[in-house]
């Protein structure tokens, strides 16, 4: 649920650890490693082997996360629900048979929540489609064709829509979220759409191009798209709470631009470490936490400023962050598990 005008919905994440421990969970707290003010904490467990994404449903206090692993045919993918408070996995769904001679499932790796149709939304990449599933059994409801190489999705509760971008040919797809049915289809010629983010007040989305560096703008019933130049090599994009500024994670730069979405210019850029990959906002707070995948860090960046506050250990390969009334979730794939499993990260964000 990525959006600049949700007012939260108050919930009790912050389980003591010897709860967890009681409750048969492999909890352990990592600690920090920090530049400037410290204070958050991080605690980390062992899911299941190919993490990818996570998205948070406050209505049902789950979090929600997709795994898949190795390549076509994909035979092992598994949509997660998991208990934010234990870091436990409380039920696993598996995807649709798409090939019953090879055994191949409809896998996941994008996922976003809508918590006013009690569902969750899946990209499934190597199926070229979106899947909706419901929240409360977790039944899966419908898969959406013709979006190339989905890679992300959004949702826009406000306005009944979801976006995902469609990497494969430049395109950035809306699908009703009551009646399933695709609404808008915008397509920019060379780009190669990966992050959303939808400013839920004005039903305006932006999208990061890693193709061109910049910024796809889509204003609600609009296919003329406006380009917002960003740093280098932008990958994933969350918006302020007021929906005025954007932050992108730019992979190659290794840190975040601040963009002035009004102006339309980089108003800051902040070095947060190699291979910055996801970035989600803090609205809380207003800081940027920005999963940095080859240094294994999570930044907590201070926007107004251009400083990172905090530089919190995780497991290797971070690949998603996810941020929910002061605390934020980072699923890692650093195969660390006693099995081999990656492993959710919790992080208490200090005030």
């Amino acid at each position: 649920m990525t959006s600049s005008a949700r007012t939260s919905r108050r919930t009790v994440v912050r389980a003591a650890i010897a709860v967890a421990l009681a409750s048969g969970s492999t909890l352990t707290v990592t600690g920090t490693a920090s530049a400037g003010t410290s204070g958050s904490t991080v605690e980390s467990a062992p899911l299941v082997t190919g993490l990818y994404q996570s998205a948070y449903s406050e209505r049902n206090h789950v979090l929600w996360a997709t795994s898949a692993v190795g390549r076509p045919p994909v035979t092992d993918s598994r949509l997660l629900k998991v208990d934010p408070r234990a870091l436990t996995v409380e039920a696993t769904y598996t995807p649709p048979v798409t090939d019953t001679a090879t055994g191949a499932v409809e896998a996941v790796y994008g996922v976003a929540v809508d918590d006013e149709h009690n569902t969750v939304w899946t990209t499934n990449t190597r199926s070229n489609s979106v899947a909706v599933y419901s929240q409360r059994t977790g039944a899966h409801l419908a898969t959406l064709p013709n979006v190339s190489h989905a890679r992300e999705i959004v949702v826009d509760e406000r306005h009944d829509t979801v976006w995902a971008s469609g990497f494969g040919d430049g395109t950035l797809v809306a699908f009703d979220t009551r009646t399933f049915k695709e609404k808008q289809r915008v397509t920019v010629a060379g780009s190669g759409p990966t992050g959303l983010a939808v400013n839920e007040r004005t039903g305006t989305l932006y999208a990061a191009d890693l193709s061109n560096d910049r910024l796809i703008q889509v204003s609600r019933d609009s296919t003329t798209p406006r380009f917002i130049p960003t740093g280098d090599g932008p990958i994933s994009v969350s918006l302020s709470r007021d929906g005025r500024t954007a932050y992108t994670a730019d992979q190659t730069a290794g840190g975040i631009s601040v963009v002035d979405l009004r102006e339309g210019t980089v108003t800051r850029s902040v070095a947060t470490g190699a291979g910055a990959l996801s970035v989600a906002t803090d609205t809380r707070s207003g800081n940027v936490l920005v999963a940095n995948r080859t240094t294994a860090t999570v930044s907590v960046v201070d926007p107004r400023k251009g400083t990172v506050k905090e530089s919190l250990a995780t497991g290797a390969n971070p690949n998603h962050v996810e941020v929910a009334d002061g605390t934020a979730y980072v699923v890692d794939k650093s195969g660390s598990g006693a099995a081999g499993e990656d492993q959710v990260n919790r992080i208490s964000l200090a005030r």
